[in-house]
């Protein structure tokens, strides 16, 4: 059964006055692509707890649009999930020099758009960068003020190029408040340079989904391992793969289930072949969200090789399921897998990742489910974070005077 609700946050979501807050992203569920950064919507449905919420997505260039640009509300009211949403798209401009441009240009109709349309936003709450300085032209133009969530890998694998690290540091400094999911994500921010109002705020775990099962798992069964994410290269399944094979030779008590998709999929897959995995490793594709949490409710172990996270919602699902969590130190999973709901190993090293897979398998008595997943709860879940942004956007309400325009 589930764990019990962690004390609800002083602020009482029905008294306290409700803000209204506009969330700006590049990055959000579609009808096309309905498994699209859901960590977004999660943070907006946690925002919805406290304060009106509405979404404006930009969904991108679309060459055979008839106007220069769209918007449209979102007409089927079960993929908003509760928050209106609209959809911006715009036509490319003939040179490619003006992208970005035409981009801002576009973004700033979106957002006059939609405040008015009837929700005149007391707080504009983007989600990544890149969104951003549209979104505090607008904020200083309108005396509204702007908090930036960030989530992007590339900052921690230094991967920004000059014109996407400009617009961070531009978007970042001229925002209110900036609220990396992890300090190891603020870190690699700060060693960019970028100087900002930091406020750290995690991602969101939907805890009524996600939750220990009802019935414990059968004694005596084989142990199910299990792999929730993206099949690409940062996520190193391929020393995941040679891990497993080691461990197969010692042992066969156990069999690992991979769900997602990726560019790397059939070559993982042929590197469960070579190490004799055949029978042992399945590979799941991308699946709901429900069937998600049920292999979390059915798995004994969580398993995260990858080289960088900036925090990994999966493993935190997988907590507060009420799974034990095997991850690398790669960056954010440090900050809230524990000795008591995990073990962390070094990146990269096959070796590191073979030992803790079999020190896990001897030992997952020690790891009480309930536990695990009230910790998960207490920190992750929808009220507790949606208060942790409800105190953000109240406290950057009426602050000083905006700063310079300066980058």
């Amino acid at each position: 059964m589930a764990p019990q609700a962690a004390a609800r946050p002083a602020v009482n979501a029905q008294t306290v006055q409700r803000l209204k807050v506009l969330f700006i992203t590049n990055w959000y569920p579609s009808a096309a692509q309905p498994g699209t950064a859901l960590w977004v919507r999660e943070h907006a449905k946690a925002a919805g707890i406290f304060n009106d919420v509405a979404v404006l997505h930009c969904a991108g260039p679309q060459p055979e649009l008839d106007a220069p640009w769209s918007i449209q509300r979102e007409s089927e009211l079960r993929r908003e999930e509760g928050i209106p949403t609209y959809r911006l798209s715009y036509r490319p401009p003939l040179l490619g020099r003006l992208r970005y441009a035409v981009y801002v240009c576009t973004m700033l109709r979106g957002i006059a758009h939609v405040s008015g349309a009837g929700f005149s936003p007391d707080v504009l709450h983007v989600h990544v960068y890149d969104a951003g300085v549209p979104a505090v032209i607008f904020g200083r133009l309108r005396r509204i003020p702007v908090a930036v969530s960030e989530h992007f890998s590339s900052f921690p694998a230094r991967r920004l190029g000059r014109l996407d690290l400009l617009k961070a540091r531009l978007a970042m400094r001229w925002a209110d408040a900036v609220l990396p999911v992890s300090a190891f994500l603020q870190k690699a921010l700060e060693d960019y340079g970028i100087e900002a109002r930091y406020h750290l705020v995690p991602n969101v775990v939907d805890t009524e989904l996600f939750h220990p099962p009802l019935q414990p798992a059968r004694e005596g069964a084989g142990r199910r391992l299990l792999f929730v994410g993206q099949l690409v290269p940062v996520k190193d399944l391929a020393n995941l793969m040679a891990a497993l094979g080691r461990l197969r030779r010692k042992r066969a008590d156990w069999r690992l289930d991979i769900v997602g998709e990726g560019q790397g999929r059939a070559e993982y897959e042929r590197l469960a072949a070579q190490f004799g995995l055949d029978d042992v490793v399945t590979f799941h594709g991308s699946r709901s969200r429900p069937e998600v949490a049920e292999f979390m409710r059915s798995a004994d172990l969580f398993v995260l090789p990858s080289r960088v996270e900036t925090f990994s919602v999966p493993a935190a699902e997988a907590l507060a399921s009420g799974i034990p969590v095997l991850a690398t130190r790669c960056g954010g999973p440090q900050e809230f897998i524990t000795p008591e709901s995990g073990l962390l190993v070094t990146p990269g090293d096959v070796d590191a990742l073979y030992q803790g897979l079999d020190y896990m398998l001897d030992n997952l008595h020690l790891y009480p489910s309930m536990r695990i997943a009230q910790h998960a709860m207490e920190r992750f879940a929808p009220h507790i974070v949606g208060a942790e942004l409800d105190s953000v956007y109240r406290s950057i309400i009426g602050r000083r005077p905006p700063r310079p325009w300066r980058a």
